[in-house]
């Protein structure tokens, strides 16, 4: 395994971290995508064995999944580790159908942590994030009241999930402006076929020194070699069993990147998700890959994708195939203003 440090803080985290998505009961309610596994203790204990035995120290869940329940499925199954791990977990989203049952309001933001250490059994959360944005609340209450649970010792460091370049500035920014606690973490949507962060979020990460976590680098497992062109969803698959889970927003492109990793795979005698997995770990400014998995199956072959690297060529022959026009302004100031417009990093042997 490698370590990464989040950003420019002191917590250093796996580059392959476990999220805990699919955590829950079968009881379990979801009102985020729906339950997308329902993993209870007794298997999510073997998981997080596993997760350790290959050394991964960063976990991550959200108050929102199976609405509480896999906060304290994640919770149990850390009890053996805590001291030698880092938790994270999430909130705003709806906790209940109440008008303070979500936002980043102060008043939901605390009672949102202090359920968040019951449900966890846990004295402190590691990294305590904003799941979504709030335009509604002022960035400088959310931003206090984020500090005020550090200071309390509640909380260790706060990140954001999900925000827009400008989102993250303006909390950034009322974070310097205050001088208090500022955001070490921006957790992203980011895979082969899910790269609209490299026009915005990551180079504003990396000038404030923001630490980048990957979620979703299979692409919600159409990324794991089990969709083909022109055939059926499979069955029990996530955008079989989800139809509100958001399908790939380009088909025929993800297909031809499927192609590619087929073709790498075989040469290279891997699977499909594990060339797409190592595809985002040779980024250089990811510092931690965020795994979900349902069986151990699932996970025993993710957690592979550290095993080796890809070739520079190989690299780029799927930097090519996954590559989307550029947004204004992105594509006149790489085209009218290139030397000084340099791209971001690339490769990472």
């Amino acid at each position: 395994m490698e370590y990464s440090f989040l950003g420019k803080s002191g917590l250093e985290v796996s580059r392959l971290s476990f999220g805990a998505a699919t955590f829950g009961f079968p009881t379990s309610a979801d009102v985020a995508v729906g339950n997308i596994g329902v993993v209870e203790t007794k298997e999510a204990c073997r998981l997080i064995g596993l997760c350790r035995d290959a050394g991964v120290t960063y976990f991550d869940t959200a108050d929102v999944y199976s609405t509480g329940d896999s906060e304290k499925i994640l919770g149990e199954a850390l009890k053996p580790y805590r001291k030698d791990i880092a938790l994270g977990t999430k909130t705003t989203m709806p906790m209940g159908t109440g008008s303070f049952d979500r936002g980043a309001s102060r008043r939901h933001i605390v009672q949102s942590c202090e359920d968040s250490l019951r449900r966890l059994g846990t004295d402190w959360i590691d990294l305590f994030q904003l799941h979504y944005p709030d335009y509604l609340v002022p960035a400088e209450e959310t931003m206090r009241a984020l500090d005020d649970l550090v200071r309390d010792g509640k909380v260790r460091y706060v990140g954001c999930s999900n925000y827009s370049g400008w989102h993250m500035m303006r909390s950034l920014a009322a974070s310097d402006t205050l001088g208090i606690e500022r955001f070490v973490s921006h957790q992203m949507c980011y895979s082969l076929i899910d790269r609209d962060a490299e026009n915005e979020l990551i180079p504003a990460a990396l000038d404030q020194g923001v630490g980048l976590m990957a979620w979703g680098p299979l692409s919600g497992g159409f990324l794991s070699g089990k969709y083909r062109r022109g055939e059926p969803l499979p069955k029990g698959s996530r955008f079989e069993a989800l139809p509100n889970y958001p399908p790939p927003a380009n088909p025929e492109l993800a297909y031809n990147v499927l192609d590619v990793l087929r073709e790498i795979a075989e040469k290279r005698e891997r699977t499909v998700g594990d060339v797409a997995l190592n595809w985002v770990l040779r980024r250089p400014w990811i510092d931690t890959l965020i795994l979900g998995a349902r069986t151990e199956q699932q996970l025993v072959a993710n957690l592979k994708a550290m095993e080796w690297s890809l070739g520079e060529d190989e690299f780029n022959s799927l930097e090519k195939a996954s590559q989307t026009p550029l947004p204004y302004p992105n594509r006149i100031q790489r085209m009218i203003n290139a030397d000084r417009t340099p791209p971001i990093p690339a490769y990472r042997p």
